[in-house]
């Protein structure tokens, strides 16, 4: 997703920021799965090995934290920004730590799921381009926007299929403040939103890249209603989150045979 963002703007690729994405979500969700209590309600096949192997998770946490800090120290001149990935990615699990100061969050953490989404769109579309140039352009700034609604869409699926762990976590949501009517309203208008900034993209973009971030966005659509009846492994984390990466070997096609 990172070389994603460099195909589309002629943006030299980065050893440094790929090792700090890497390293930090290994560090996010190793932390994220190591503070998952073991009274998950419906968990699936993968949710219970990730529940029995809480030491291996622990360990990857701190693997991924070393790697962090490393790639950290090589980036120390972009501190502002990978101070707010870290700071808005701790905010999504936070809740989670099992101290007054945090489950307090519980109870007000409205938005985890676009911290979430926020963090991902930051270190795999923003980063890459602010590093190299804090000035954006406007189809810099679209695309981001893009990313943000297209990767936020995904988090409502997933939210969706987690809502009564998050309930017995007491952990709010939107999706566990909504009836079903107001899930689809917020899923559609995201797609909306999604789909608009492809089309002010066209004057800026090759046609050809719109296509290849359209294409997840579409396929998403067709899959949002029975995503909501199926909470398999499969389908979530091979599929789903899969259609995130999607169009980065499609833009890398697009880049090299055109």
């Amino acid at each position: 997703m990172v070389y994603q963002t460099d195909l589309l703007f002629d943006l030299q690729p980065s050893f440094k920021i790929l090792g700090f994405v890497f390293s930090g979500t290994v560090c996010s969700y190793n932390f994220h799965w190591y503070l998952t209590p073991p009274n998950v309600g419906g968990p699936t096949e993968k949710v219970i090995w990730n529940i029995k192997n809480k030491q291996l998770h622990l360990i990857l946490f701190f693997i991924g934290l070393s790697g962090s800090f490393i790639f950290s120290i090589l980036l120390i001149h972009q501190w502002f920004w990978l101070g707010v990935t870290a700071f808005v990615t701790f905010l999504y699990s936070a809740p989670k730590i099992p101290y007054p100061l945090f489950t307090h969050l519980r109870k007000i953490a409205v938005g985890k799921t676009i911290f979430l989404a926020f963090s991902w769109t930051h270190v795999t579309a923003l980063l890459p381009m602010v590093i190299e140039d804090p000035v954006l352009s406007d189809s810099q700034i679209w695309f981001v926007v893009n990313r943000f609604f297209f990767i936020y869409a995904i988090c409502i699926l997933f939210d969706y299929r987690d809502r009564e762990s998050d309930k017995n976590d007491q952990i709010r949501s939107l999706i566990t403040m909504l009836n079903e009517k107001g899930i689809d309203i917020l899923f559609w208008g995201t797609i909306a939103v999604f789909f608009i900034t492809l089309l002010l993209l066209i004057p800026l973009m090759d046609i050809g890249l719109i296509g290849a971030l359209a294409l997840p966005g579409l396929l998403l659509c067709f899959l949002y209603y029975p995503s909501k009846n199926n909470s398999s492994d499969y389908l979530y984390y091979f599929v789903l989150d899969g259609f995130m990466m999607l169009s980065a070997p499609l833009v890398v096609l697009f880049k090299f045979v055109r």
